[in-house]
């Protein structure tokens, strides 16, 4: 018997969900099979030249190799912060209410630990990005969830929860455009969050992690531009969708200098900095590709429209969305009372060699969706609707065969 026994913060986290898909995409790839990814959002496309160009040059300089600044060097967050300005509107001190990280998924889950104890309970929106919810486990905290369908009903859901659980909660977290539904707001949303977390003396952490990727016009409003908002929390962004910069791990928390402080104080003892080189070539791509960035846009809604409508003349129902990554697409009948989405997911992949995310992965608000992502090119996207298709007509002829032969 292992004598190992490891924390119960690491116990107390539910199996990976996504282990079967992960695993059979590895063993079909191995085995030579072509699987179209429509489950992880990972961006197939790369980052602007200069960008990259900036980058092989930064690390030439043998300056750039020591470490830096776990806060990130004063130029990126000046960027950070003329970025705000420029398209929110909203004036950020770069020297305490910016802070750069590695990736927000990473300073989300240290801003957690931060914020968050034993006793300690956090709103999360569902269905929910699984981190929204396990960063707050590891940090020893509770979580409600709420639907976050309805943007009114959620908001008075949060004062009904606020009024009616002792301790009250003590942190909101907000994710909008959300993953992995797509659901949007607008700026008057936010402006009813500040005032209930002033009344409640609830924290915010907003989850903008796909504020450069929206479509027919819409403009993602930003937490921090309602008035007051940065008495109450912060709001975190990344350069990995709309800069295609995924793998280089570039995100950015502002806001509320306290609770920045406290991630600063979180971090130093953790990390010690992104790779300065990293940190130059992203003020590039802030400063100088913006047009790169909307163009972006552009292409992920051509693919929206390419999946959409594909899926529509299967006779699918289809969310079409507004901004974000994904398709959140409703499982269509016969295939939702006959089998879970799990189940239904895997029957892709093994039959169809088409990857997609099972709802239920997102929790139980989950179930009965699946999470297609817009990441393949347009013929990919087509090539996946043609085989999901003739995958499910293989399956009903299966069944048919199955009932025929149960009749006999």
């Amino acid at each position: 018997m292992s004598q190992i026994q490891v924390a119960q913060r690491v116990t107390r986290l539910p199996p990976y969900l996504f282990g079967r898909i992960n695993k059979m995409i590895y063993d079909k790839r191995t085995a030579g099979d072509d699987v179209i990814e429509l489950g992880m959002g990972n961006p197939s496309d790369p980052p602007q030249e200069l960008v990259i160009e900036k980058l092989v040059e930064a690390a030439r300089d043998p300056r750039n190799h020591r470490y830096s600044k776990s806060n990130g060097i004063a130029n990126l967050r000046r960027e950070v912060g003329a970025k705000y300005f420029k398209k929110y509107g909203v004036r950020l001190d770069p020297t305490d209410e910016v802070m750069v990280c590695l990736g927000s998924k990473e300073g989300f889950s240290h801003m957690c630990l931060a914020m968050m104890g034993p006793g300690d309970t956090a709103i999360v929106p569902a269905p929910y990005f699984p981190v929204h919810v396990y960063g707050v486990a590891l940090a020893s905290g509770n979580v409600i969830t709420l639907p976050v369908t309805d943007s009114e009903k959620f908001l008075s859901d949060i004062a009904y929860t606020c009024e009616t659980l002792y301790p009250r909660p003590k942190l909101l977290i907000l994710c909008y455009p959300h993953n992995p539904s797509s659901v949007v707001v607008e700026q008057a949303f936010y402006d009813e969050v500040v005032k209930l977390a002033k009344k409640y003396g609830l924290m915010v952490i907003s989850d903008f992690a796909y504020a450069d990727v929206a479509f027919d016009g819409y403009h993602p409003p930003s937490f921090l531009a309602s008035k007051g908002a940065s008495d109450v929390g912060v709001e975190f962004t990344t350069m990995s969708k709309g800069y295609n910069m995924a793998g280089w791990r570039v995100g950015y928390c502002c806001g509320n200098r306290e609770m920045i402080n406290a991630l600063g104080t979180i971090k130093g003892y953790y990390d010690y900095g992104m790779f300065q080189a990293i940190q130059i070539a992203a003020i590039v791509a802030l400063r100088h590709t913006d047009a790169a960035v909307e163009e972006q846009s552009q292409i992920y809604q051509s693919r929206r429209d390419t999946l959409c409508d594909g899926l529509a003349r299967m006779g699918w129902e289809s969310n079409v969305p507004k901004a974000g990554m994904f398709v959140w697409q409703p499982v269509p009948e016969p295939w939702k009372s006959r089998m879970s989405t799990m189940d239904f997911a895997m029957m892709l992949l093994e039959k169809g060699n088409v990857a997609v995310s099972p709802g239920s992965g997102f929790g139980p608000a989950g179930e009965g969706y699946l999470r297609m992502s817009l990441v393949e090119n347009e013929n990919r996207l087509k090539q996946a609707v043609r085989q999901i298709k003739q995958c499910l007509k293989e399956a009903e002829e299966e069944w048919a065969k199955e009932e025929v032969a149960a009749e006999a």
